[in-house]
């Protein structure tokens, strides 16, 4: 119970913020309308996707920083030991290698603005700001059904799905060795870590919005073991 308490502590003195709702800019859900589908059949071929037969317009790392200040928020799907088969965790396990390769498969369609993936040999988690909710979640959920051949009904039974400040707190959680089986271990924090440091990689998917998000996490855990 010290540890957890300390873990909340920490976490709070870390964000300097009365609730964790302030690491994304706006937790409101908005749906933003861009150009007509005509407009984005002019950009050049290789900027574009084809989602479900319907051509989409690859965003570039530049426009998704830019859209990290549009009141995005944050998201996370993902699998643990906790509540996920053995076989499942293993078809969507991604070595660290490929984080930012599947970062970059998961913001191809366009609905997610910003992405970074946490896998390791206990959990398969990917963070994502979107402004549209609903839009974001089909999307990733099509590319986990695909990435692992699983139907999509299966893999319902096995993801967990937090939004805002769920979202939030499950990182923090997760930093400071609370949801691992042996609770305040190391590893996961370095694993962290390096989730944040790909994030930021020129080939990253991460934001403004995730970047702040798993700094604070990693922050936050690093304070927790100290004290």
């Amino acid at each position: 119970m010290k540890f957890q308490s300390s873990i909340v502590a920490a976490t709070l003195a870390i964000a300097g913020l009365q609730s964790a709702a302030a690491f994304a800019p706006s937790l409101s859900l908005r749906t933003q309308h861009g150009g007509s589908r005509s407009q984005a059949l002019q950009m050049v071929a290789t900027n574009e996707v084809v989602v479900e037969g319907e051509t989409k317009t690859k965003k570039s790392r530049e426009e998704r920083l830019k859209a990290a200040s549009k009141g995005l928020q944050v998201h996370c799907v993902g699998l643990s030991i906790h509540h996920a088969d053995v076989e499942v965790r293993e078809r969507l396990a991604v070595p660290e290698a490929k984080w930012n390769e599947a970062s970059n498969d998961i913001c191809a369609s366009g609905d997610v603005a910003e992405a970074a993936v946490l896998s390791t040999c206990n959990r398969f988690e990917v963070y994502y700001s979107a402004s549209d909710e609903r839009a974001a979640m089909a999307s990733i959920t099509k590319y986990l059904a695909d990435r692992s051949g699983l139907p999509v009904s299966t893999l319902r039974k096995n993801l967990f799905m937090l939004s805002g400040d769920d979202a939030v707190w499950h990182i923090m959680r997760v930093a400071g060795g609370l949801d691992s089986l042996i609770v305040g271990e190391g590893q996961i924090l370095s694993q962290v870590r390096q989730c944040h440091l790909h994030s930021i990689e020129e080939d990253g998917c991460g934001g403004k919005v995730l970047s702040r998000l798993l700094n604070n996490a990693v922050a936050a855990g690093k304070r927790v073991r100290s004290e």
